[in-house]
């Protein structure tokens, strides 16, 4: 099947925001055997949206448009795929009392236009909208398969792993069972990866291999089609063995398992606890490790050093020999790392100082990063980076490269 991902609203295409739909309904498209091969953006004017509707059809089989659901003027993805395709609107009960419904909640009066958001394709299967008003909707004419999601992640992204790709799933004509792997990496780049294991891609046929880069991560989707999931299983391990025995070293997790939940695991799993001090990252390692669930068990607290004296006075660095070796230094990291872990009392205190520019300090480049873990009272070790990129590329990389060189310490731990 075919795909096309037709994004409507003209805040698209005046970049006032991006349009991560398309880039998420690709992703678990192909998840689900289905392929997208055309993204387009459209304003809010039907005669340029029925064209753009018109060129999809002579292409695609499966046209998903997201956007232009709500109750305003400009908002008319309905009323033109509607006469478009000949069908009329009819009003959709459960939809018009979930509108309903969260008016009484947020003890607000409902105008006569939200009933618009009701509307639905004649005959079309309803998606049920769990965290808005507009419902989606699926409607099959012709050969072609439409697709009408709301506008709003928060809204399209249950609405898609809930009821679409199921529902997608559900229409499959040859009775195959589709699964999915996806292999995490880290410390490689896409175009190595790729370099690594290029007969393989070329070469796939079941299970499919698609590479996807992230910021400073990859990640490969497998997915395999089979008559259970016992024989996809057996397949996605065989490929997975063989891309594992070319760069199974960068392999740190599976699925959504990220960075920061996969050191947590580990953590957790050693029974060791962390506290951090932080000086150009300023907060950036505690805050993404916060976010995930579960990360009080092991992170105790930090300290942001940003001003020397900070170090000096909370940190109790010595003045003389922080001036003499500098704040941008292996001997600072080393102390910080040391300091930290005692003031909180934590098995493990780690710490982070550089200069994330975008110009040099104290003679010292942009990019220049040193940072420390201390394991105990004496063991300590230091690590330099040379990082490039905009400041909020170096703290990121900075705080990631320490999340994975801890995971795999903590790995090795008896």
């Amino acid at each position: 099947m075919k795909a096309e991902i037709i994004a409507i609203g003209t805040e698209l295409l005046l970049g006032q925001i991006t349009n991560s739909n398309a880039t998420y309904i690709s992703s678990q498209s192909a998840s689900a055997g289905i392929f997208v091969y055309h993204h387009t953006a459209v304003g809010d004017n039907k005669d340029r949206l029925e064209k753009v509707i018109q060129i999809a059809e002579d292409r695609s089989d499966l046209l998903i448009f997201t956007g232009g659901l709500g109750p305003t003027k400009d908002d008319l993805t309905k009323e033109t795929i509607a006469k478009h395709l000949g069908t009329p609107l009819v009003l959709d009960k459960m939809a018009l009392e979930n509108i309903k419904d969260w008016f009484t909640k947020m003890n607000r009066e409902m105008t006569p236009n939200n009933e618009k958001q009701a509307l639905i394709l004649e005959g079309s299967y309803v998606l049920k909208n769990d965290y808005g008003m507009a419902p989606g909707m699926v409607y099959e004419k012709a050969g072609k398969t439409y697709v009408l999601l709301p506008g709003p992640p928060n809204e399209m992204k249950p609405m898609v792993d809930n009821y679409l790709i199921p529902y997608l799933l559900s229409k499959r004509s040859d009775g195959s069972v589709l699964t999915s792997r996806v292999l995490k990496f880290y410390g490689i780049g896409e175009a190595d990866l790729e370099h690594q294991l290029q007969d393989i891609i070329d070469e796939q046929s079941n299970p499919t291999v698609a590479p996807l880069a992230g910021d400073g991560e990859v990640t490969l989707r497998l997915t395999a089609f089979g008559e259970n999931s016992s024989v996809n299983k057996k397949l996605l391990d065989e490929m997975e063995s063989t891309i594992a025995k070319r760069v199974g070293a960068f392999i740190y997790g599976y699925d959504q398992e990220t960075l920061w939940s996969s050191l947590l695991n580990k953590l957790r799993h050693k029974n060791l606890t962390l506290a951090v001090a932080e000086s150009f990252t300023a907060g950036l390692f505690q805050s993404t490790f916060a976010a995930e669930a579960g990360a009080s068990s092991v992170l105790k607290g930090g300290v942001v050093c940003y001003d020397k004296s900070v170090k000096t006075k909370l940190l109790k660095l010595d003045e003389e020999t922080l001036e003499s070796n500098g704040v941008y230094s292996e001997w600072c990291a080393r102390e910080l790392a040391l300091s930290v872990r005692r003031l909180l009392n934590t098995s493990i205190g780690i710490s982070f100082t550089g200069v994330a520019g975008p110009g040099a300090h104290a003679n010292v480049d942009p990019g220049t990063i040193f940072m420390g873990i201390a394991w105990g009272e004496e063991e300590v070790e230091t690590v330099k980076l040379s990082l490039v990129g905009s400041r909020e590329a170096i703290r990121n990389r900075a705080v990631k490269w320490m999340a994975d060189h801890l995971r795999k310490k903590v790995e090795q731990l008896k």
